[in-house]
């Protein structure tokens, strides 16, 4: 049985959340999100809490259950406070630059590379080499944020290319000089 399908989550103040025709609505300060349930699974909103409950037993929907209660935990989150990921870019003469709603990004190669910030999404240039990415759906964010570190993964050797703010990269040893 899922450990994290049982809990129940709690709805912070400013947030409503309602279930129409299997559809769960969530509204806050920072905008809406909406998730499709699956059959089988029901959402009870009480004063203050939400809890997701089955109404059959069988693998599929053990399977959803927890998922479920994370993805509702996730659209409570990101109505409220929302979230973030920041890129780094290392390498000479790599940058980010953000042109209206394109982000492009010099990586070494002989051409730069545009990616179209999807809408629902904001890009902040904090410097030529670090970016922001904010937005409500945590899906959105990291789906994004992935695409642009897919451009010039950073490599073990040099440590050059793009990388989470906060990820450590493994380094490994060049070749020995032989004898």
């Amino acid at each position: 049985m899922s450990r994290i399908g049982n809990r129940s989550l709690t709805i912070p103040t400013g947030v409503t959340v309602e279930v129409n025709d299997n559809v769960v609505t969530v509204k806050g300060p920072k905008g809406e999100l909406s998730l499709n349930l699956v059959n089988g699974l029901n959402v009870k909103v009480e004063e203050g809490s939400l809890k997701v409950e089955k109404t059959e037993d069988n693998k599929e929907l053990e399977a959803m259950y927890g998922t479920t209660n994370a993805l509702i935990n996730n659209m409570i989150t990101g109505v409220s406070k929302g979230y973030e990921k920041s890129l780094e870019i290392v390498g000479v003469g790599y940058r980010f630059q953000l042109r209206g709603n394109t982000l492009v990004v010099s990586s070494g190669k002989s051409h730069t590379d545009e990616i179209t910030v999807p809408s629902g999404l904001t890009v902040e240039v904090v410097s030529n080499n670090e970016i922001t990415i904010k937005g409500i759906s945590k899906e959105l964010v990291g789906e994004f944020a992935a695409k642009v570190r897919k451009v010039r993964k950073p490599e073990p050797y040099k440590g050059k290319g793009i990388r989470y703010k906060d990820e450590f990269i493994r380094r490994k040893e060049g070749k020995k000089a032989s004898k």
